[in-house]
């Protein structure tokens, strides 16, 4: 491979609770081939799957989707910023709650299986044109250590998610020992230069990568978050240096 190409198709629209994400992404993508990856915005998909909910407060939606708060921080003039552990074991900012692009009153959830939506996204395309497509559902998130935000993937499917490159060898001839990359979170990352809440373009097509698709669904992106014994930095600094406390003062 020496290069591939990512376009947004115009005329995806307002997507409402019910309806078809298939048919809608069929009808602006009309020439998918063999090897797409079809890249979708988390927010049509859970609208489409109706995880609109009416809450006033933002603030109730975040703490409803939470299962591990990671770390806090107050922030003047507005509620504190979370980051968290959500039901889907992302690590994000309020929990992937959005209240952006949707009616007053009401906030957008992430959808209850990313990876279930894109493999259903992926059995409609085949079903209109008969071709094996590639899928990636996205969200938007920060990064440790990291300025600014990026894509990445919450739900893939027919789709090399990561690309293990362990026992190959460098140009010196060294052996790879820890090199894993997160494809689908790179391919996410390139869609969203050129699809986005703002030009109203939800939905990218990756064309160019077809040796990273698979004929088989696969294990979607659930395998990507690193969790439990895996999870470094499962406190923020500011928690941890409170539990170390609290710990030597107790003598523990």
């Amino acid at each position: 491979m020496t290069g591939f190409s990512v376009t947004a198709p115009d005329g995806i629209g307002e997507v409402r609770p019910g309806d078809d994400l298939a048919a809608l992404v069929a009808r602006v993508c009309p020439d998918l081939t063999d090897g797409d990856v079809v890249v979708v915005a988390s927010k049509i998909v859970s609208k489409s799957e109706g995880r609109v909910v009416a809450a006033d407060d933002r603030e109730a939606a975040v703490t409803a989707e939470t299962v591990r708060v990671v770390a806090t921080r107050e922030r003047p003039g507005g509620p504190p910023l979370r980051i968290v552990e959500n039901r889907l074991g992302l690590v994000m900012a309020a929990a992937g709650v959005d209240a952006s692009n949707t009616p007053e009153g009401t906030v957008l959830l992430l959808p209850v299986d990313p990876d279930a939506s894109a493999r259903r996204l992926r059995a409609g395309l085949r079903d209109a044109f008969g071709v094996r497509v590639g899928v990636v559902v996205t969200d938007t998130a920060g990064r440790v250590w990291r300025d600014g935000l990026v894509d990445l993937a919450i739900g893939a499917a027919g789709l090399r998610v990561v690309a293990d490159e362990r026992g190959r060898r460098d140009s010196a001839g060294r052996e790879l020992g820890m090199t894993v990359r997160a494809v689908a979170d790179e391919i996410a990352a390139a869609a969203d230069l050129v699809k986005g809440k703002v030009t109203g373009r939800p939905v990218a097509v990756v064309r160019g990568l077809r040796h990273l698709t698979t004929d088989d669904d696969g294990p979607g992106a659930k395998i990507l978050p690193r969790l439990g014994e895996a999870d470094l930095f499962s406190e923020g600094t500011a928690e941890a240096y409170a539990r170390g406390l609290a710990d030597g003062r107790a003598g523990r």
